[in-house]
């Protein structure tokens, strides 16, 4: 028997422990326990009439990334429609804000030969697009067997996850040759996934590079610089466990010199905040939680905004900000939402996740790379005190932010054939 088919048989058998770990989840809030079903491969919409492209990425960042693409894609053909599929709480919410309509959102169920043969009954789609690294090997052999076109977009491929991979040559040749098309993030991306066994691969750039600003509410924002007033403050966003010393020692050393200074967390996953207020609050340090719609009074040290898309608000509100996951050894998280929005952008020394992008800011000198605690420290506070040179770097920063950002037009060319096939012709003038 192959390692595909025991994969196959121990996820079928499975399915009682899956349920129960499912459940689990949602009792601690992981999962919607509304929505659970879906994961079961049970819809909770109707299918809609028409050719149907569906687009499944993990989370946020690859949930937000193909928004951009969905609207291009819909806006060539009228009767096209489509569905996204993601696996998170979080990512599930900001669907529902930002999916264009004839787009809808379903969870995607978890990877089960059954429960992906309940999805595919259901949503029968023409077209699927997977984005970045979402290998899950039921969903491609399930597809596969239907005769769902696949195409791997945005497609990114680690130098560790190819060493995993390469470990087990005949399933990641199998699973990859499920794709009629692959468009990789970076020539290193391409290199990767060829030699993983991938076929027609291109290196067309990376999908968030292409992404719109980050929105935020003009009331929410005059409201926060009315309650800060002219502190002096900076961001620390989109943080992971592992980092939450080192920013408190940051914000340390800053407010020895900075006494008035207000420190920004916004955590990549809201539901630490409870957690990591009660740990900032003891070790002392005055927390307001925007969760709980506490202000950031003059009292406050640390203002925790622990909420769901409202990272564009921050962006937009501080004048320098690090981006987290990468203080850790979990491959950062996108710079480019801050340069976007002429933020200068620091980041720590492990950034694989965006490998290119942020080579392409510090080239620039829209960003800096910091190797610690102190190194950050050091670099906010050189920002903080120079304006002149604080601009000039939000502006090198925003130019390298735009000059990235032709992946969308690049994967819509790459596309065009496989649309044309599986879907049909585009609208006329589209």
């Amino acid at each position: 028997m192959t390692l595909l088919a025991l994969y196959r048989l121990a996820t079928e058998l499975g399915g009682p422990l899956i349920g129960i770990a499912l459940r689990r989840r949602a009792r601690l809030a992981k999962e919607d326990p509304v929505r659970l079903p879906e994961r079961f491969g049970l819809p909770s919409a109707p299918r809609p009439e028409g050719p149907l492209v569906w687009l499944h990425g993990a989370s946020v960042g690859e949930a937000l990334a193909v928004v951009p693409l969905l609207e291009a894609l819909l806006a060539t053909r009228s009767t096209l429609q489509a569905l996204v599929t993601t696996g998170t709480v979080s990512s599930a919410r900001l669907m529902a804000d930002r999916l264009p309509a004839r787009a809808r959102h379903q969870f995607a169920p978890v990877d089960r030969p059954a429960a992906w043969r309940s999805f595919l009954d259901h949503w029968r789609p023409q077209l699927a697009l997977l984005v970045e690294s979402e290998l899950w090997p039921n969903l491609i052999l399930e597809s596969r067997r239907r005769g769902v076109a696949m195409a791997l977009i945005n497609g990114r491929m680690s130098a560790r996850s190819q060493r995993r991979w390469a470990r087990l040559p005949g399933v990641a040749a199998d699973l990859l040759g499920g794709f009629e098309l692959c468009l990789a993030q970076s020539a290193a991306d391409r290199e990767r996934l060829s030699a993983l066994g991938a076929r027609q691969v291109r290196a067309i750039g990376n999908l968030k590079a292409s992404a719109p600003p980050l929105p935020a509410a003009g009331a929410a924002l005059t409201e926060l610089v009315t309650a800060i007033g002219g502190r002096p403050i900076w961001l620390a966003a989109s943080t992971h466990p592992g980092e939450d010393r080192a920013l408190l020692e940051v914000h340390r050393q800053l407010s020895a010199r900075l006494p008035a200074l207000l420190t920004i967390i916004v955590p990549r996953h809201p539901e630490r905040g409870a957690a990591l207020a009660a740990w900032l609050a003891g070790q002392g340090v005055a927390v307001a939680r925007r969760s709980k719609r506490e202000a950031p009074g003059p009292d406050c040290a640390v203002y925790l905004a622990d909420t769901l898309g409202e990272l564009g608000l921050f962006y937009r509100l501080a004048p320098v900000a690090f981006v987290g996951k990468s203080l850790v050894p979990e491959g950062g998280q996108n710079p480019l939402e801050a340069a976007r929005l002429g933020c200068p952008v620091l980041f720590g020394p492990h950034m694989a996740n965006f490998e290119e992008l942020a080579a392409s800011l510090l080239r620039a000198g829209g960003a800096r790379r910091v190797a610690d605690a102190g190194e950050l420290a050091a670099a906010v506070a050189l920002l903080l005190d120079d304006r002149a040179a604080r601009t000039r770097m939000a502006e090198r920063a925003r130019v390298a932010a735009k000059s990235e950002a032709g992946a969308l037009a690049s994967t819509l060319a790459a596309l065009a054939p496989l649309l044309e096939r599986t879907i049909g012709p585009a609208d006329a003038g589209a």
